[in-house]
């Protein structure tokens, strides 16, 4: 399998580093909780199950959970997860790689908001999308916000690493049976998305597969 596009570029020390940026945002009065703000008003303000996918140091998942959330975190950087453990080891933090998760229960919502999708070892993107929306339940949301070019990601890709492109995006979600509800150009759900390089997607797992509402639709009288 091809070298996974974050690791090959930090080397897997990338955690403290990462972590001390973000705690001289804080100090400095950043907002840094306005993807958990997004999830938590999408779930209609109440607690819920949330996996934080590509959780990094937990920043995301840690306000989710400060926000009433039951929260796992999920990434296959062992540095990024130590600091996640630092800062809130009561929270269930996973070292594995996204094509191989496996939890016993379903979440509410799956929060992607570390620029995931490009980050993913290529060759996996399909099978992400699906083992991640395998695990929401029906009604269920995959919210993730990620760049499509070097301005929107904090980093330079390996060379012969394309961009994966917002319609493989959304392929891949329509393949794992996700419809997509709204999509717009920021975490606070207000700027249009016109086609630029970052994009916040919401898709939903439907309460009922294509085909049982084909069938259910097809047993309903003709109208008069």
């Amino acid at each position: 399998m091809p070298d996974n596009p974050w690791l090959a570029v930090t080397g897997g020390t990338a955690g403290p580093g990462y972590a001390a940026r973000f705690a001289d945002l804080a100090a400095q009065g950043e907002d840094l909780d306005g993807e958990a703000r997004r999830v938590h008003a999408l779930l209609g303000g109440r607690s819920g199950d949330v996996l934080d996918a590509g959780c990094g140091t937990g920043r995301v998942g840690i306000a989710l959970a400060r926000l009433g959330h039951r929260v796992i975190g999920a990434d296959l950087d062992a540095s990024m997860l130590d600091q996640a453990r630092a800062a809130a080891p009561e929270i269930d933090w996973r070292l594995v790689d996204l094509t191989e998760l496996r939890l016993d229960h379903p979440v509410d919502a799956v929060v992607a908001a570390g620029n995931l999708w490009p980050l993913l070892t290529p060759g996996t993107h399909a099978a992400v999308i699906e083992v991640l929306a395998r695990h929401l339940r029906p009604g269920g949301l995959l919210v993730a916000g990620f760049g499509l070019d070097a301005e929107h990601v904090p980093f330079t890709l390996p060379d012969g690493v394309p961009f994966p492109t917002l319609a493989a995006y959304d392929d891949a979600c329509a393949a794992a049976g996700l419809r997509l509800v709204t999509r717009t150009a920021d975490w606070d759900g207000e700027e249009p998305y016109d086609g630029g390089g970052y994009a916040v997607s919401v898709h939903e797992k439907p309460t009922r597969s294509p085909r049982e509402a084909e069938v259910r639709d097809g047993d309903r009288p003709a109208r008069a």
